[in-house]
């Protein structure tokens, strides 16, 4: 072995030595960091899109900025948009809209979906192409998919949904104004159509995941169809369902598009239809900062609700 060879064994073995009487804390602690480095530009450039502007969003509600005329200087309100949020009619209906058309729609999506995925896990001839058909509601961009619903499906009149009708033999259907006599309703079941490939995907790939073992040999022991379903693919698909749940109610929750393309927010106003009034109409940037607050704290709570609905039900039913 030549001498320069012996030099470079005694320098590496000086140097393991010397890295083994470091503390474990400190050892691991510098290790932590030099994996976690690469991830630290996208972590600073989400904050930078997402937090930065939720904190102007934040400080900004607590201040009286109108861009009206006659609207005096910016100035501190407190907590005066939120108390004029929960005061007002306007803002209390559209806070409860957003609720209702939020937990309406996930809880039916949900279901629907997992309906769906179970149809779909089994074999068939043409299962590819029912797949594609399935998932296509959801690549549709939103405002083109309210703006079909509303004239193509809904409209009185010439909509297909009032030909169906009338050639069912239903009098008066020509008559029935969806969009106008039931907005919330029609909006809903526009989300529920577009949102159901969502939750069925994700429930889908749950059941994919299950391991064919233990099902066959359930099937072996003798459970039926309804008992594997209940013992083995609803608790397995427990983080599935959770998952949609959470995604969904935060994409819902925020819906902007269907309300703007298919009732214009008439009778249908929910929480980012009426931070778009506030902003663009009456220009009074305090209370439509605190309208979008509520939007992100709303989502929080409904999401964590869902959630712990969902769980709780999954336990109680993998108990039994």
């Amino acid at each position: 072995m030549s001498t320069t060879a012996v030099d470079e064994q005694v320098l590496t073995s000086e140097a393991v030595e010397r890295r083994a009487r470091l503390p474990r804390s400190r050892r691991w602690g510098k290790e932590s960091w030099v994996r976690r480095a690469p991830l630290l530009p996208a972590l600073v450039f989400m904050i930078i899109v997402t937090q930065l502007p939720f904190v102007a969003t934040l400080i900004i509600s607590f201040m009286n900025w109108s861009a009206q005329p006659t609207a005096p200087g910016r100035s501190f309100a407190g907590f005066a948009n939120f108390k004029e949020v929960f005061q007002n009619p306007a803002y209390r209906d559209a806070v409860y809209t957003s609720i209702e058309m939020t937990v309406s729609v996930v809880a039916v999506s949900a279901l629907l979906g997992l309906g769906i995925a179970l149809l779909l896990d089994h074999k068939f001839f043409g299962r590819g192409v029912v797949r594609t058909m399935m998932i296509a509601p959801f690549l549709i961009v939103p405002i083109a998919a309210a703006v079909f619903w509303g004239n193509g499906m809904l409209q009185t009149g010439f909509g297909l949904i009032d030909g169906l009708l009338g050639e069912l033999g239903v009098h008066n259907a020509q008559n029935i104004s969806f969009l106008t006599e039931h907005p919330k309703l029609s909006i809903e079941i526009e989300l529920i159509w577009q949102w159901t490939p969502f939750m069925m995907l994700i429930l889908l790939a749950g059941l994919q995941s299950r391991d064919p073992e233990i099902m066959e040999a359930a099937s072996v022991d003798g459970a039926n169809g309804w008992q594997l379903f209940r013992n083995i693919t609803l608790p397995h698909l427990r983080r599935y369902l959770e998952l949609s749940v959470v995604l969904g109610t935060i994409f819902i929750v925020q819906n902007f598009d269907s309300v703007i393309g298919m009732t214009g927010g008439q009778n249908s106003t929910n929480i980012p239809y009426a931070v778009y009034e506030v902003f663009y109409s009456a220009k009074d940037y305090g209370a439509a900062s605190a309208l979008g607050v509520i939007v992100v704290v709303g989502s929080i709570l409904v999401a964590t609700f869902g959630l712990r609905v969902v769980s709780s039900l999954l336990t109680d039913e993998g108990a039994r």
